[in-house]
């Protein structure tokens, strides 16, 4: 397999590609998709956007590409933002995307003519996780949470958060203002979009964000839940109380919606122009057609039966848009 990915993308694990070639073995290398492996297909794939989105459409290209060893898929991670600004400039074919497009970034792609179709291929949930060797934190409120970023904060040691934690250093990590994460968290923890406290630090690749909080005894940080399941043997969940109990996120608390408020929906964002490339056109097809094994591979929260619906109705109008 032949996967280029820009030195930000969070790489996918050892057992996350052994696992992908698994799926491939047992699926006999034929029927995974709508795409023939008959047809000799080459050329390229680009994709660039939401860090968190990353593993998905690589784990997506790594069993398209096992079928298809002509086509070169690459995947960025130059955050939501940034993949849209892209995206709208026409430089790649699918934008991953941690959030649902903004009308600005619409009105860039209008501009240039670019048509697309939003397809939401799996669930998250955002993890907030602090270090293994904290053990005083089970549990935290979206009051704590927001006492803790929002804007202007002052909370700069863990017993300011609760009089009964401990004395000791509060170190925080968290997403860029590039990210789709950085967006959702925000608004959903404080409120509004953005609106966050400056001194922490940000990246756009999660790994940094694993390492910091995994490095510091006061850590804490927050990124999709996937990457908690690659390093849970270097991080400890937080359970998050959104006013109903302490609720750790799980595939079942973030499809039933019980994991209030950090669940939320993954997108990518096809160019309809793009599907007069047959390997683009492929690699969506088999997207589609393969989003349960793809979300599962790749540690995300499968769809739903009323979601499917709309992934493939979804598919349909980015067709009719091409006009294929």
């Amino acid at each position: 397999m032949n996967i280029s990915t820009s030195l930000r993308q969070a790489s996918l694990p050892m057992a996350l590609t052994a696992a992908v070639m698994l799926a491939v073995s047992a699926c006999g290398g034929g029927d995974a998709g709508s795409n023939s492996t008959s047809e000799k297909l080459s050329g390229t794939v680009k994709v660039d956007g939401s860090s968190t989105v990353a593993p998905l459409s690589t784990a997506a290209a790594q069993l398209f590409q096992t079928q298809n060893p002509g086509v070169r898929v690459t995947v960025g991670t130059s955050g939501t933002g940034g993949g849209f600004e892209k995206f709208c400039n026409g430089e790649t074919d699918i934008s991953n995307a941690s959030r649902a497009i903004k009308d600005e970034e619409k009105a860039a792609c209008d501009k240039k003519g670019i048509k697309f179709e939003q397809f939401q291929v799996a669930n998250d949930g955002l993890s907030v996780v602090v270090s293994k060797d904290n053990d005083f934190v089970q549990c935290l409120t979206v009051a704590q949470l927001k006492k803790i970023w929002e804007p202007g904060s002052k909370v700069t040691n863990w017993n300011q958060v609760d009089p009964k934690f401990p004395d000791a250093k509060l170190e925080l990590f968290g997403a860029g203002t590039d990210s789709g994460t950085f967006d959702y968290f925000t608004k959903e923890i404080n409120g509004k979009e953005k609106a966050s406290r400056t001194d922490y630090n940000p990246s756009e690749d999660d790994n940094v964000t694993v390492r910091g909080v995994s490095g510091s005894k006061g850590g804490l940080g927050y990124f999709g839940l996937s990457y908690y399941e690659e390093n849970k043997d270097k991080l400890k969940l937080v359970k998050i109380d959104g006013g109903n109990g302490c609720v750790e996120p799980t595939t079942q608390t973030v499809q039933d919606g019980t994991y209030k408020p950090l669940s939320r929906p993954l997108f990518i964002y096809p160019n309809a122009a793009s599907l007069d490339k047959k390997p683009v056109e492929a690699y969506v097809e088999f997207y589609v057609a393969n989003h349960a094994d793809i979300a599962k591979k790749s540690l995300f929260v499968p769809l739903n039966a009323a979601q499917e619906a709309q992934l493939k109705t979804a598919l349909e109008k980015l067709r009719t848009q091409h006009g294929s």
